[in-house]
């Protein structure tokens, strides 16, 4: 049986979101998709990017993984599945959109299963290789002995967001854009509990909060 909830939602977006904005759904339909921002994002529901960034249909394009990574760049061989790598030369070739967006986030179940090499949250064969690719990101920072094991965690998830980004530069596509001025790369990452969205300054490496942002979380405590 289709969930209740799901059924119920979608009585509200008719009646909400879709009401208000159909002419907008039709023009897309009708013109198609024509995206300026993709975002690469976490498959953990608490971290939607579209809600995250009140995005209006049509306004982001989004390939969601587990723990938001990019891999790096590999030529496709017959039989090889390469979703994350798909989506992005769909958005950069296809739509030729001007921003690539990497989210990380806090309390990411990936980047915790991989630090406390524990055991998978499911019994299969794809997440214990997928979180692989992050280790270059973990032997940057060096044994997780130096800290605590929460502050390990939190450094990871930034780390990993690092490492996303160097990856996307092995793509010769989105590197040749990126050298002529036509794609910009962003890190950004997500406090899951407190809304607090911090974005890497390029120049520095740093996360910063967004301005104002402390002003108006202030008007939520």
């Amino acid at each position: 049986m289709f969930p209740e909830r799901l059924t119920e939602g979608y009585r509200s977006f008719l009646d909400g979101r879709f009401s208000r904005e159909s002419s907008r759904y039709a023009m897309l339909a009708e013109t198609g998709q024509r995206p300026e921002i993709m975002v690469v994002g976490c498959v953990d529901s608490r971290v939607s990017p579209e809600v995250i960034f009140d995005a209006a249909p049509g306004e982001l394009l989004v390939v969601r993984n587990v723990a938001a990574l990019v891999p790096p760049y590999e030529n496709a061989t017959p039989g090889s599945q390469h979703g994350t790598s798909a989506a992005l030369e769909f958005g950069v070739q296809g739509l030729s959109v001007r921003h690539i967006v990497v989210l990380g986030h806090a309390h990411c179940g990936g980047i915790k299963f991989f630090a406390e090499h524990q055991e998978p949250l499911s019994k299969g064969d794809f997440i214990t290789p997928w979180m692989a690719q992050i280790e270059p990101a973990a032997a940057q920072l060096g044994p997780h002995a130096r800290y605590d094991m929460e502050a390990y965690e939190r450094r990871l998830e930034f780390a990993s967001v690092e490492l996303s980004l160097t990856n996307l530069l092995s793509f010769p596509w989105v590197k040749a854009r990126v050298e002529a001025g036509k794609l910009e790369l962003h890190g950004a990452y997500f406090g899951v509990a407190t809304g607090r969205l911090l974005v890497r300054d390029p120049q520095t490496g740093r996360f910063e909060p967004v301005a104002d942002i402390d002003r108006l979380l202030s008007r939520h405590h």
